[in-house]
């Protein structure tokens, strides 16, 4: 049985973890058990916490994704880090495998989504439509590996399931995704989707925090091993690749 998830930072004021896919960060209709209560049972039985333990996530990653999530161990760092993320001073860096090759090394995707909410999927529009909001990433090729393409992904902003779907929107959905296109699921119902990095001044101590979350322990993802050469250094992440 994989852990849910395994602790990358941690002090008084902030929980970053790295998410295993499958688990949910909040509760939905399903009622299954999310990574803010196993959070919070971590975090009581590490420090001996009787009653309850203020835990908040500052942002979501979706069920079928891997990755770094951070909660907010105080209403402090919970005001300032959601601050962070609306200022956009949270970089992102996400990775994908895609079976199909975007034709452009890189480049800048502009898209305006809306949310079908009742059915929990997005559609992307190349122009503004009412209800939509307007959502950019940059992507570029890192490299391909057994027919699949890995692509480095920077969310500019922070719609649900803007990567997904913004990709599907240029033929290529990330593997697994069938929600958007993709021909079959993962046996394990994940999506090759992984949040790898992120970069952003702590809100209370304003050190420059760079935190970085393994590849999943998953045959298929393994294989990309060998494109994990960044350095764990300041890259300037928000102008460089992590090629």
């Amino acid at each position: 049985m994989k852990k849910p998830f395994n602790v990358i930072f941690e002090d008084n004021h902030l929980l970053i973890v790295n998410k295993s896919a499958g688990i949910l960060v909040q509760g939905d209709k399903t009622g299954d058990k999310t990574l803010t209560d196993l959070c919070k049972t971590y975090i009581a039985n590490k420090y001996n916490k009787p009653g309850a333990v203020f835990l908040h996530p500052v942002h979501r990653l979706d069920r079928p994704v891997s990755g770094v999530v951070v909660f907010a161990r105080t209403s402090k760092a919970l005001e300032r880090m959601t601050a962070l993320f609306r200022k956009r001073e949270v970089h992102k860096v996400y990775w994908a495998l895609v079976k199909r090759k975007p034709r452009e090394e890189a480049g800048k995707l502009t898209h305006w989504l809306v949310k079908d909410a009742d059915k929990n999927v997005s559609k992307a529009y190349d122009k503004e439509v009412p209800e939509s909001k307007k959502s950019e990433m940059t992507y570029k090729r890192l490299g391909k590996l057994n027919d699949h393409w890995l692509l480095e992904l920077r969310p500019v902003t922070g719609r649900p399931h803007q990567l997904r779907v913004q990709l599907a929107s240029m033929d290529c959905p990330i593997r697994g995704d069938v929600k958007y296109g993709f021909p079959k699921p993962n046996p394990d119902a994940s999506i090759n989707l992984h949040a790898f990095h992120l970069v952003f001044i702590h809100p209370i101590k304003k050190e420059k925090l760079i935190l970085r979350a393994a590849l999943p322990e998953e045959a298929f993802w393994e294989q990309f091993l060998e494109f994990e050469n960044v350095k764990s250094s300041d890259r300037h992440l928000d102008k460089t690749y992590s090629g």
